[in-house]
């Protein structure tokens, strides 16, 4: 054990956040915190960094542990560029590194005796060099840029010309390299795409220490841990597995809890009554034993309800009307920036009923593709066509259809002036607006309010055709749910971006990959994709010209994934060239053999039994087809390998 919460409580003001959390971390436990937004995870990471003092309870850490914590507030500001930054995080590396390279110069001329001290200093430090992984710290840090989506041409740019996600990618490199004993982040994924979530995944799962997360990205979440603390109402539960184990023991956990619960309100109203009706006899007896009744039901340790679940809040989405069949086509379509060409010759069709996940890298043009489709850009080339009864609903990460001025249950009302008070308030409530909140102005909100109010506002819209972009951003994984079950039941077509793998896998039933400036189109759910990714781009885009080309010192020379590619590539042409062949094959077997039957059968017809001519003419051709039968036999043999 190298962490362990025991009985912490924490208040602000006459708010209690955490009030009995407890748990243990294992020094190489990969451990995963939920909960609603305002749960109190945030507020525990701070309590177990010190950053504030629990009101009761201990926070004990074993001798020597060193934390790093990487939070959604991460001070980025820094005067040197990438590479220099992450090299910082080996400073004591390259301290050992100078040292060694120090006493080497002094055993120079040294006698033995005097050589003695100083080669057992030096022996010391480069074992302890060796243990640190100094050799390879280089390669380390390479690869951590590579994995958080940098390339070589980036090592020397400025940190302040930098976004601020992309400073806090460096941020998360910096905490990585400096290999502390327990890593803590919170919502770690917030900006990185796929790719770079996917490095991150792999390196924190081989991790030699412990690892504390908070995130909404349960996709992620599942992927990387093997034990979940759950914050509700300020107690921890912990769950001894993945995400997906959590969900599944949760369910059974609540439902045992609910029992127990029933149960005791029903002995508690059972015994309410006993002691009502005995106060009712009026007599000396009946009292005492009311009374007595009355003292052991006050020493019951009652059970809290368990946390409800909020079926009153499940989204309903229904087309008002029917598409038709056809609910997008797109030819030919291009777009770039200058000298940027996002993409060329896209093809799109999308047929009703369809939910398809649009992904790809950061920067290669999926919210430009919604934004063309929704008519809110132009293209430079290609053709978009609706299908018929097609009512198309967008959301973006503008919220251009809000009206500041007004509240947000204004805003909600007056948009659907048919729907009841309660109605609007459990929608916004599913979306995290509740209480007071709905009556803030709009023009007050942050930009995550503003999209969750314009998200709630979509799903109540007349469209049939969604087009999304990121939905689930800035929801809690509660909403996230309601918004999956919605989608998953909802009979209209969705079209929608998300990095939200989980949601991905839980929503879609295709899913178009835009990778190298050309979509993939893939038939199932995220983990469908995972499974088929390269393969199926390879198949459907034989002829992509592949660009991953790096500069080294003695010229270009092609990447290590240029030269997978085209490995993969020549393979599964010389796959396809086989199959093809193997298929010829068989119809020429099988039309030679039909052959020779016709023959037999004409040979052994006895109309043609005195026909002398005709059976020297059908044995010659009967001899050529068995010929010419075997060499098929032989090829197609020669072609199984």
């Amino acid at each position: 054990m190298i962490l362990a919460c025991q009985n912490v409580a924490k208040s602000f003001a006459d708010t209690q956040v955490l009030k009995n959390v407890n748990f243990h971390i294992e020094k190489n436990d990969k451990c995963g915190i939920v909960g609603i937004n305002g749960a109190g995870k945030t507020t525990l990471l701070r309590v177990i960094l010190g950053e504030y003092e629990a009101d009761s309870g201990n926070v004990v850490m074993a001798r020597d542990v060193r934390l790093g914590y990487l939070s959604q507030n991460q001070d980025t500001e820094l005067d040197n560029t990438i590479y220099s930054a992450m090299q910082e995080a080996k400073k004591y590396i390259l301290e050992m590194e100078k040292r060694i390279r120090e006493l080497e110069k002094e055993m120079e001329g040294k006698n033995e005796q005097e050589l003695a001290p100083i080669l057992e200093a030096y022996n010391r430090l480069s074992t302890q060099y060796d243990r640190e992984n100094g050799y390879a710290y280089e390669s380390e840090i390479t690869g951590v840029i590579a994995g958080l989506g940098f390339t070589k041409e980036d090592y020397d740019r400025p940190i302040a010309s930098l976004s601020g996600g992309q400073k806090m990618r460096v941020a998360l490199g910096r905490l990585l390299l400096s290999h502390p004993d327990i890593v803590i982040l919170d919502e770690p994924t917030n900006h990185l795409d796929m790719e770079s979530t996917k490095w991150l995944e792999g390196y924190l799962s081989s991790y030699p220490g412990a690892v504390i997360v908070v995130s909404h990205d349960r996709y992620f979440i599942d992927k990387i841990t093997n034990k979940i603390i759950e914050i509700d109402q300020g107690v921890s539960q912990v769950y001894n597995g993945s995400y997906s184990y959590y969900r599944e023991e949760k369910a059974k956990r609540r439902q045992a809890e609910m029992n127990a619960y029933i149960k005791q309100q029903a002995e508690i109203a059972h015994e309410e009554a006993v002691i009502t009706k005995l106060k009712q006899f009026n007599r000396e007896k009946s009292i005492k034993r009311a009374e007595s009744r009355e003292k052991k039901l006050d020493k019951i340790d009652r059970l809290d309800k368990p946390t409800e679940v909020q079926t009153d809040m499940r989204l309903k989405l229904e087309p008002v009307c029917e598409s038709g069949e056809d609910v997008l086509m797109v030819e030919g379509l291009a777009k770039a920036y200058g000298d940027n060409q996002l993409f060329e010759n896209l093809d799109i069709d999308i047929k009703r009923g369809e939910h398809v996940a649009l992904i790809g890298g950061n920067g290669t043009g999926k919210t430009t593709i919604l934004k063309i489709l929704a008519r809110k850009l132009s293209k430079d080339v290609g053709n978009v066509a609706l299908g018929a009864k097609v009512r198309v609903g967008y959301f973006d990460q503008e919220h251009h259809d809000l009206d500041t001025g007004k509240t947000i249950f204004d805003e909600m009302s007056d948009s659907f002036p048919d729907m009841n008070n309660t109605r609007i308030r459990n929608v916004l409530a599913a979306f995290l607006f509740t209480g007071e909140d709905v009556f803030k102005t709009i023009g007050d909100l942050s930009g995550g309010e503003r999209g969750r109010l314009s998200l709630a506002k979509l799903m109540l819209s007349p469209a049939n055709f969604l087009i999304l972009d990121e939905p689930t951003n800035h929801l809690d994984i509660p909403s996230k749910e309601i918004l999956e079950d919605a989608l998953k039941d909802y009979t209209g077509t969705v079209l929608y971006v998300s990095h939200d793998r989980y949601f991905i896998n839980k929503t879609a039933t295709r899913i178009l990959e835009l990778r190298e400036k050309v979509l993939t189109n893939y038939k199932g759910n995220y983990d469908y994709f995972e499974e088929k990714r390269d393969e199926l781009f390879n198949l459907q885009h034989s002829d992509v010209a592949v660009e991953n080309t790096e500069t080294e010192s003695d010229g270009k020379t092609k990447s290590a994934g240029r030269l997978e590619y085209e490995e993969k590539k020549a393979s599964y042409a010389e796959q396809r060239k086989r199959e093809n062949a193997i298929k010829r094959v068989e119809k020429a077997i099988e039309q030679t053999e039909a052959e020779l039957s016709e023959i037999d059968t004409q040979i052994n017809d006895p109309a043609n039994g005195t026909n002398v001519e005709l059976l020297l003419e059908l044995s010659e051709k009967k001899e050529v087809a068995e010929i010419k039968l075997e060499e098929l036999y032989t090829e197609w043999d020669e072609l199984q390998g």
